[in-house]
């Protein structure tokens, strides 16, 4: 009897590829995204923003798109949502953030996670700032589903070759899980000490800040600093100024919500002699003052529309025309601006420029609240208080002390906290120990 011949399937039947694309201003994130995935037999797409990524989709939709946790040219939550609109059957996972809206989970999601896990770990920094794995108490302001579950795949889930196999996500979206809590000593170590010395704190978003700046500082390209009072954005303007070629150069910054708004024009741009009354002589703008150097807009959330409009024609072409002046000059700055104010929502109610904000939100960084990285406090406690020691002796912070430190939610951020530790040091007199009763946050200083 002859065997029976095995049946070869044609080659239009045999298993395709897997394709999945990723959608990162990052280029470093998306290589080494699809490197991994690449190795799981995935076959990869790479998009620097929401637009080209939309292209990408159009053209020949994937399986699975794998999103940044910001966009460049597109807000996150409006292509989230339109995306599984017009393509609720590609498996979207977003770098970052949790929703109970995400759409239905794919067959291969647990590669996925498993390749966005891998492709963090192998960072200097974390890409998410999820509370510690298991931790009992995560971090004060964030709930535990503010960030993706990105768990290791089971020995189980992996067959011999290696690979994972494909499996359901059997973890629910709620249970949130550090990226990083399974990282060996010496690599958490090594993560340390890439963190600026401008950037007090070992936290996971305090060492992903130290990151960006890293990456982007070499270049000209626009910065745009987000976050809370207090939290530093200046720091990090000073530290983009300090890694670029433009160091030599002027750092300039100013504030544009602390100049009224009819001497800012000329604050910035600078005027000739009799533009308005009171200009008895010329004088030079912030703007050309930082020629060849950085510019830091600080509160560029309070800049009038009217004026906002002539920096975008400078942002655009390099160009200004002094108040009382026809002539135009040519400037080379790099623009680095900082806000408190949610940008973005403010373009959708015309409180601020669409297109100024695409010109400026080039590169994205988000300083956190002290409430997101409590656990920096006794490394921020120490550095004020060896910064206070310059003048006098220094203070030590006794256990009472700390315990009411810790305790207190900081609406101020950090400079609030530098403010209590100055006040305390001053309230504690000649004593070398500063203790719970010199701690006043009453009259702190925001």
């Amino acid at each position: 009897m002859q065997p029976v011949p095995v049946p070869v399937l044609p080659t239009a039947t045999r298993i395709r590829p897997r394709t999945a694309l990723v959608a990162s201003a990052d280029r470093s994130f998306r290589q080494r995204l699809s490197e991994i995935l690449t190795g799981l037999r995935w076959q990869v797409r790479e998009a620097e923003g929401g637009a080209q990524a939309w292209a990408e989709a159009q053209a020949t939709p994937p399986e699975a798109i794998i999103v940044d946790s910001w966009l460049p040219d597109l807000d996150l939550a409006e292509f989230l949502k339109d995306f599984r609109g017009c393509f609720p059957q590609v498996d979207l996972v977003t770098a970052g953030r949790a929703s109970a809206e995400e759409s239905p989970r794919g067959p291969y999601r647990q590669e996925l996670l498993y390749a966005l896990r891998r492709s963090q770990d192998t960072d200097t920094a974390a890409w998410n700032t999820a509370p510690a794995l298991n931790s009992p108490n995560p971090a004060p302001g964030r709930t535990q589903s503010d960030s993706w579950p990105i768990p290791a795949l089971p020995a189980a889930c992996l067959p011999q070759d290696g690979l994972p196999a494909p499996i359901h996500a059997q973890r629910s979206l709620s249970k949130a899980v550090s990226i990083r809590a399974d990282l060996p000593i010496h690599e958490v170590e090594a993560a340390s000490s890439n963190r600026l010395p401008e950037l007090i704190g070992n936290a996971a978003c305090m060492l992903e800040i130290s990151r960006r700046v890293r990456l982007v500082a070499p270049r000209s390209t626009p910065v745009l600093i987000e976050g809370p009072t207090g939290s530093g954005k200046e720091l990090v303007a000073e530290a983009l100024h300090r890694l670029s070629a433009r160091s030599r150069k002027p750092f300039v910054a100013i504030n544009c919500a602390a100049i009224p708004e009819a001497l800012l024009e000329a604050e910035l741009f600078g005027h000739t002699r009799g533009a308005f009354t009171g200009a008895v002589q010329g004088r030079t703008g912030r703007i050309e003052g930082a020629d060849g150097g950085t510019l830091f807009l600080d509160e560029i959330g309070e800049m009038p529309l009217a004026l906002q409009s002539k920096l975008l024609r400078f942002v655009e072409c390099g160009e200004l025309q002094r108040v009382g002046d026809n002539e135009t000059v040519k400037v080379d700055v790099r623009i680095v601006a900082a806000t408190h104010r949610p940008l973005a929502q403010q373009t959708q109610t015309g409180a601020f420029r669409s297109d100024l904000y695409y010109r400026l939100a080039v590169f994205l960084i988000r300083t956190p609240s002290l409430a997101e990285h409590a656990q920096d406090l006794p490394l921020l406690v120490d550095h004020f208080m060896q910064r206070l020691g310059r003048e006098t002796p220094v203070k030590r912070v006794d256990q009472g002390a700390m315990a009411m430190l810790s305790a207190h939610d900081w609406p101020g951020n950090v400079r609030e906290l530098e403010h209590v530790l100055e006040r305390g040091a001053i309230l504690a007199g000649d004593e070398a120990v500063l203790t719970a009763g010199e701690i006043d946050f009453g009259l702190a200083l925001n």
